[in-house]
C-alpha cells in the first residue's frame, strides 16, 4: 500500500492522538506562491526579500562552499538564475521551518541535538546525491525534515516517547524505533512526518520519499534511489554524533559500494566532506556544530592517543595479568559469599541444621538421582519423645538448649553423605543416600542409642530425653512414588513407634503392608 492509500487512515490515528503544528507563516506564502499558476519569480523574491534576515543567509549559504559558485552572489535575483527557483525555495523552506520549530521547548529530548543531526543528514544527502546520477533539487529540504515526526512525538508524548528513543539509541536502531512507535500508537515516525509534510501542502516530491527513508528497499521503483540517498545520509549523520562509529563507518562503505558503486577512498573522502560543509551551514542555521570534525581528523586524533600511552608492551601485559588476577580473586570472593548466603538460607537459625525448606528441595533432587542411578534411598523422621514436658518442666529456653546439643551429637554422628534436617519443633529429617533397609536399621539404632547418652545441663539441672523414630526404603524400581508419599509412610511408621512406647524404631515399606499399620 502506498502512503497516498493509506494516508487518510494514519491521518486519523495522528490526529486523534497529536495536534499537528501549521506551517511558519512564510513558509505557508511561499508554498502558496509556488503552487499557484499566476505567480511570478518577482512574487517569491518579494516574499523571501522582505525578511533581511532570511536573505542574508539565503545569500550566505548560495556563496558557501556548499555550491562552489564562480562568482559571488549579491542578491536573491542572482542567486535563483544561477541555483534555479526550486533549489531557493527549498532552502528558505528549510531555513524558516528550522527556525520556528527550535523554539519548541521538551525536557527529555535533546532538541540542539536533534536539529544538529537534521542538518548534518541534509547537507550528507545534498553530498551523496552529487556523487550519483539522481537529480533532485528537493534533496536538501526532504533530508532535513525526515525526521520531523521523531521531534513532533517527543515535543507531545514527553517522557513516554523519549523512553522508547533511549531504548533505540535516539534513534539509531530504526528497525526497533518504528516497531515500538507502530505498537504504542498504531502509526511510526515516518508515517507521521509523511502526514505533517504532506498537511503544510509540500509536494510528493519531497513527502514521498521521506515516507520510506527508514526502509528504501519498500519505496517503489521511481523514487527507490532517492530514499536510499536519504537513508544513507541518516547513516552519515548518526557517525558525527553518536559516540560509537566504527561499525557504522564500515556499513557506509558497503552501502556506498552496493548501492551507488563508491569506494573506499570516496566513501572516506565524502565523510569529510560532511564535516566540513555541516559546520559551516550549522552555522548559517544558528546551530553550535559542537564537537563534530572530519573522520580523518578523528583518526588522527585517537592515534595519538594512543601513541601518548606511558605503558610499555610489557606493562601492558603486566597490567593485563593483574587484572586478570584481580578479577579471578574478586570472582572467587563473590562466589564464596554467594554459597554463605545460600548456607544461610537453607540453615535452621537455632540448630544450624538443613530447614524445612532445604529438606523438600533436596528429597526431590535425591529421590531423581537415585532413579537415575538405580540406587536405593532411605529416609528417617524421628522426634523427640514427651519434648512438651521440657518446656514445660524447665522453660523454652532449656529446650532450646536441648535441641542445640542434639543437633551438634549427631552432626557429629551422621555420614558426609547424609543430610540431616531439622523438620519443625522437636521434629528431625534425615536422608540416607544408597543405603539399603539393614543399613538403615543398624543406622537408627545408633541413632537412638546417640540421643539416649546425651545429658544436657542447664543451671542445675541435667535433662536426658530419647527419642522415637520411623523409616522407609526408596527403590528406583518403584514407578510413581512421590516425594510426598515417601514423608507420609515414614511418618506413618514414627506414629508406629509412639503408639508402641516410643523410644524405638520402627520400617514401613512402600506400598505398606497392612500388617505393618497394626
Amino acid at each position: 500500500m502506498s502512503p497516498r492509500q493509506s494516508n487518510e487512515t494514519i491521518q486519523r490515528l495522528v490526529e486523534e492522538q497529536i495536534n499537528l503544528p501549521s506551517p511558519p507563516a512564510i513558509a505557508a506564502q511561499i508554498l502558496n506562491t509556488v503552487q499557484n499558476e499566476d505567480s511570478s519569480l518577482a512574487d517569491l523574491k518579494k516574499i523571501i526579500s522582505a525578511d533581511p534576515a532570511l536573505t542574508g543567509k539565503m545569500l550566505h549559504i548560495a556563496n558557501s562552499a556548499f555550491y562552489s559558485l564562480p562568482n559571488k552572489v549579491t542578491n536573491i535575483t542572482r542567486a535563483m538564475s544561477i541555483l534555479g527557483t526550486n533549489v531557493i525555495k527549498n532552502i528558505a523552506l528549510s531555513f524558516v521551518i528550522a527556525k520556528d520549530l527550535q523554539g519548541q521547548q521538551t525536557a527529555c529530548f535533546d532538541l540542539e541535538l536533534f536539529w544538529r543531526r537534521s542538518v548534518t543528514t541534509a547537507v550528507a544527502a545534498e553530498l551523496v546525491k552529487k556523487l550519483t546520477t539522481i537529480a533532485d533539487d528537493d534533496i536538501f529540504v526532504t533530508a532535513l525534515l525526515q525526521n520531523l515526526g521523531i521531534l513532533i512525538l517527543a515535543l507531545s508524548k514527553g517522557e513516554e516517547y523519549c523512553t522508547l528513543l533511549n531504548t533505540c539509541r535516539m534513534g539509531d536502531d530504526s528497525a526497533l524505533l518504528l516497531q515500538l512507535e507502530q505498537e504504542k500508537y498504531q502509526f511510526n515516525h515516518q508515517q507521521l512526518s509523511y502526514t505533517l509534510i504532506r498537511s503544510w501542502g509540500l509536494p510528493e516530491s519531497i513527502s514521498e520519499p521521506m515516507y520510506y527513508h527508514r526502509e528504501p528497499e519498500k519505496a517503489p521503483e521511481e523514487i527507490r534511489q532517492v530514499a536510499r540517498v536519504l537513508s544513507t545520509a541518516n547513516l552519515l549523520s548518526t557517525i558525527y554524533h553518536e559516540t560509537e562509529t566504527s561499525e557504522d563507518v564500515l556499513l557506509l562503505q558497503d552501502k556506498m559500494e552496493e548501492l551507488f558503486g563508491l569506494n573506499t577512498q570516496q566513501t572516506q573522502d565524502l565523510l569529510n566532506d560532511v564535516a566540513q560543509q555541516s559546520i559551516d551551514i550549522l552555522t548559517i542555521f544558528d546551530i553550535d556544530p559542537g564537537q563534530i570534525k572530519p573522520y580523518t581528523q578523528m583518526l588522527q586524533e585517537a592515534n595519538e592517543e594512543l601513541g601518548q600511552l606511558n605503558f610499555s608492551y610489557q606493562q601492558l601485559v603486566m597490567a593485563l595479568k593483574e587484572s586478570k588476577e584481580k578479577a579471578e580473586r574478586f570472582a572467587s570472593e563473590l562466589q564464596k559469599a554467594n554459597k554463605q548466603l545460600e548456607e544461610l538460607a537453607f540453615r535452621d537459625g537455632l540448630t544450624n541444621l538443613y530447614n524445612h525448606r532445604y529438606f523438600q528441595e533436596i528429597l526431590e533432587k535425591e529421590i531423581a538421582r537415585a532413579r537415575r542411578y538405580k540406587k536405593n534411598l532411605c529416609l528417617i523422621i524421628f522426634d523427640i519423645d514427651f519434648f512438651k514436658k521440657v518446656n514445660d518442666n524447665y522453660g523454652h529456653p532449656a529446650g532450646d538448649q536441648v535441641l542445640i546439643a542434639l543437633a551438634k551429637r549427631l552432626q557429629a554422628a551422621v555420614r558426609p553423605s547424609d543430610i540431616l534436617a531439622r523438620y519443625g519443633g522437636e521434629e528431625f529429617m534425615l536422608i540416607l543416600p544408597e543405603t539399603e533397609e539393614s543399613g538403615m536399621k543398624v543406622f537408627a539404632e545408633r541413632l537412638r542409642r546417640c540421643v539416649a547418652g546425651i545429658t544436657t545441663k542447664v543451671n542445675s539441672f541435667e535433662i536426658k530425653v530419647t527419642i522415637s523414630s520411623g523409616g522407609v526404603q526408596f527403590s528406583p524400581d518403584l514407578e510413581g512414588v512421590t516425594k510426598q508419599e515417601l514423608i507420609d509412610t515414614a511418618d506413618r511408621a514414627l506414629f508406629i513407634s509412639k503408639k508402641k512406647g516410643r523410644d524405638r524404631f520402627t520400617i514401613l515399606h512402600l506400598p505398606p503392608n497392612p500388617d505393618e499399620l497394626k
